[in-house]
């Protein structure tokens, strides 16, 4: 990353503001830290890129502000409603934009992954998706869940219909094209996600585990000085890191 960017973190007093933050200094970078209630638009002037890592509600207003600033935008925010990822794909059409669930190299390896092997695959694989996050994550199931459910949606062109999340009772057996989506919370855990295909006489599974949040710091300042320069279009980890 370059030491000389400047950079808006908004969330900055958060679990992965702080890492940034961290980060961000250690390698030279100029960091100016807002939160909630503070003026995003006396400092935007004065840097390169913006990085939200704040609250679903807050996005949308800063991606406002970055636009109408030239601001290139990176978005680590997740939990958005449908209508809040229209509203903020349609306010920054004029910038550049890395928007991603989960920043980590490894998480979006595991990306291109199950994209493979849910490909790969037939139908006579079951799919299940199991995330794991600490006590006080807001949001389920995660962005990194999200983002994993959209790829095999994709590959295997079901609808969102189609996901059961948890199950309980007597539901029957299970139909051929369902996505089971498991959401645990506790402790401090920071990010286990795996995607297992099963068939009869083998399982796959596909496993990416975080012990540190340095990891999606690392990412999301990879994507900021990444987007700096680049053309006016939403990108995504895949972009950044070349997986495409």
């Amino acid at each position: 990353m370059s030491s000389s960017l400047r950079i808006l973190l908004n969330g900055a007093k958060g679990r992965m503001g702080q890492a940034i933050t961290e980060a961000a200094q250690a390698s030279g970078a100029t960091v100016i830290g807002i939160d909630q209630g503070d003026d995003a638009s006396a400092h935007i002037a004065k840097v390169d890129v913006v990085i939200d890592f704040s609250f679903h509600a807050a996005t949308l207003s800063l991606a406002e502000l970055s636009a109408k600033n030239g601001k290139p935008l990176i978005i680590g925010t997740t939990g958005h409603t449908d209508a809040e990822k229209s509203a903020i794909t349609k306010a920054v059409g004029s910038i550049p934009v890395v928007w991603a669930g989960n920043y980590s190299i490894g998480v979006n390896l595991l990306n291109a992954l199950v994209r493979r092997a849910a490909s790969v695959l037939g139908t006579g694989w079951d799919i299940e998706l199991t995330e794991m996050h600490h006590r006080l994550k807001k949001d389920a199931p995660s962005g990194t869940a999200e983002k994993l459910l959209e790829i095999i949606r994709e590959e295997r062109k079901i609808s969102v219909a189609q996901q059961r999340h948890g199950r309980s009772g007597l539901i029957g057996e299970r139909p051929a094209n369902e996505i089971g989506v498991h959401a645990l919370r506790g402790g401090d855990v920071i990010g286990d996600h795996t995607v297992l295909f099963a068939s009869d006489g083998e399982r796959l599974e596909l496993t990416h585990k975080a012990s540190s949040r340095t990891i999606f710091a690392q990412g999301a300042l990879r994507a900021a000085s990444w987007i700096v320069g680049k053309p006016a279009k939403v990108y995504g980890m895949d972009d950044v890191l070349g997986l495409k």
